[in-house]
Order: C-alpha cells, then sequence, then structure tokens
C-alpha cells in the first residue's frame, strides 16, 4: 500500500493539512485551485454575506456539475462500492500469494 504523504491545501483562506497518495496530489491541487477559482468567480458575480454563502454556491455548483455530466449519486454510489470490492479482493489475493511465497518460518 502506497505511503501517504503530507499536503498543505488552501480552501476559502483557509489552509488544511491532509494525508493523501502522492499520486492523489496534483488531482487535489487541481481541484482545490477549481474550488477557490470558483469562490472567486462567485465574489464578483454575486453578492454574499460571507465566505460561506461562496463556499455553499461553490458545493452547489459541484453538484449539478456532476448531475448534468450524466453522473447521478446512485451510479457514482455503485461505481465507489464496486471499486471497493475490487480493491479488497486485490489485498486478499496479494496476502494469500504472499502466505504462499514466504515460509511460515522466517
Amino acid at each position: 500500500m502506497a505511503e501517504l504523504i503530507p499536503v498543505n491545501i488552501v480552501i476559502a483562506d483557509r489552509s488544511y493539512r491532509l494525508k493523501i497518495q502522492a499520486a492523489d496530489e496534483e488531482v487535489v491541487r487541481k481541484t482545490a485551485a477549481l474550488i477557490n477559482d470558483k469562490i472567486n468567480e462567485f465574489r464578483g458575480s454575486l453578492a454574499g454575506k460571507d465566505m460561506q454563502d461562496y463556499v455553499a454556491m461553490v458545493l452547489l455548483w459541484f453538484a449539478t456539475e456532476k448531475t448534468n455530466s450524466g453522473i447521478d449519486a446512485v451510479k457514482w454510489n455503485e461505481a465507489a462500492a464496486g471499486l471497493t470490492a475490487i480493491e479488497k479482493a486485490m489485498e486478499k489475493a496479494l496476502a494469500e500469494t504472499e502466505k504462499s511465497i514466504l515460509p511460515d518460518s522466517i
């Protein structure tokens, strides 16, 4: 299993320290940048009271984008469940392979 790396992500003027897989770093950073870009876009075009208003609008935008792109929540959850099942099966197969390769008396 890949080791987690620490990253600092800033969203809506707040810093968040996350531990993620190195392979996911680029996607996480690009997503955070997109969120911040959308916050700035909404700041310039909508009257809001505070940052929470803009974050809520970005959240609504993301949810709408997923729905409009043809990926509804049910399909998304089914896909995630399927990937989780595949991951567990692979981990089990790997563990069984390691048991058969390595002698018990090491």
